[in-house]
């Protein structure tokens, strides 16, 4: 148990206040902290402490949530009202300061939204917490099909990060895709060749999942444009556009994805995923050997060219 309820002296997380009475500071530490747990089955109790101090006063803000998948919402309207609140005192430190201190807070306030506390909860996909939303969520994902759309992200920071937006145009599909190695298909249980590469299991996919999932959601359909995906517990979310939508083609920040060109980009290694797998992502003297693809290369050195002098 992390008791952070009593004094401060010792704990190395102290914030201490700034020299300016009206200028509070803001140091991003870890933002959930376990305060107790009884039967973590059924109730889950949590604290979450805001180190926002103004000379030397502190503003916790606990709550306790039954253990439902409604918890990470009353998590994000508890940070939304917190960050009004950062809002409207910042605001007052500047008119009573108005020096560089506050103008330092109010760019602080300004990069601190409320995705920054819904990224936090993902960054230890460890704790408690995201174990149990994953267990419960990961029950509900199974009694659905394989491929399903959904009404809104499970990450809205991470899919508004990977291009997403809350408009006309956007979807966002649920894929699952089974863990472990690729069996070699066989059909009738034919092989050929020597006994030695006759090999059906224990082969390894040269491709990431998250580039299957695409693949699968592009294939189903076949009218939508990938732009890309994250994961989320065994499963992987799409962010799927319609190029035909109006609300999509006027827009000059991503109509270039109703370009012909850009049909079934998941297919040929265009998103995100595929470019991770066919080696794109490193720059250098040390990734040439993948540019513009490796079987480009290989076609380039093992092709003999006699130029002729001039």
């Amino acid at each position: 148990m992390n008791e952070r309820v009593g004094s401060h002296a010792m704990d190395p997380t102290v914030y201490v206040p700034p020299p300016c009475d009206f200028a509070p500071v803001y140091k991003p530490v870890s933002l959930l902290t376990r305060a107790a747990s009884a039967h973590a089955a059924k109730t889950l109790t949590w604290s979450t402490e805001d180190p926002l101090r103004s000379n030397g006063c502190e503003l916790p803000f606990s709550f306790s949530s039954a253990a439902h998948p409604s918890f990470l919402e009353s998590i994000r309207s508890h940070v939304v009202v917190s960050r009004n609140f950062f809002k409207r005192f910042s605001v007052r430190s500047s008119k009573i300061c108005g020096g560089i201190e506050s103008l330092g807070w109010l760019v602080v306030w300004f990069f601190l939204g409320a995705y920054k506390y819904v990224s936090e909860l993902w960054r230890k996909k460890q704790s408690d917490v995201m174990r149990f939303l994953q267990r419960v969520r990961c029950w509900e994902y199974r009694q659905l099909p394989s491929i399903v759309r959904v009404t809104r992200p499970t990450r809205p920071d991470k899919a508004r990060r990977l291009g997403y937006k809350a408009k006309q145009g956007y979807v966002i599909y649920r894929v699952r895709v089974r863990r472990g190695g690729r069996k070699r298909p066989v059909p009738k249980g034919i092989v050929y060749g020597k006994p030695k590469h006759q090999g059906i299991t224990q082969l390894k996919f040269q491709r990431n999942k998250r580039s299957v999932a695409e693949e699968r959601a592009g294939r189903k359909l076949g009218g939508l444009r990938v732009l890309n995906s994250y994961w989320v517990n065994e499963y992987y979310e799409i962010i799927l556009i319609d190029p035909a939508h109006g609300a999509i083609r006027n827009d000059p920040r991503i109509n270039w994805i109703c370009k012909g060109v850009h049909k079934h980009r998941e297919l040929r290694g265009l998103t995100s995923a595929g470019k991770k797998y066919r080696g794109l992502r490193g720059k250098g003297h040390l990734h040439h050997k993948a540019r513009p693809s490796r079987r480009a290369t290989w076609k380039r050195n093992q092709t003999l060219s006699l130029r002729r002098y001039r």
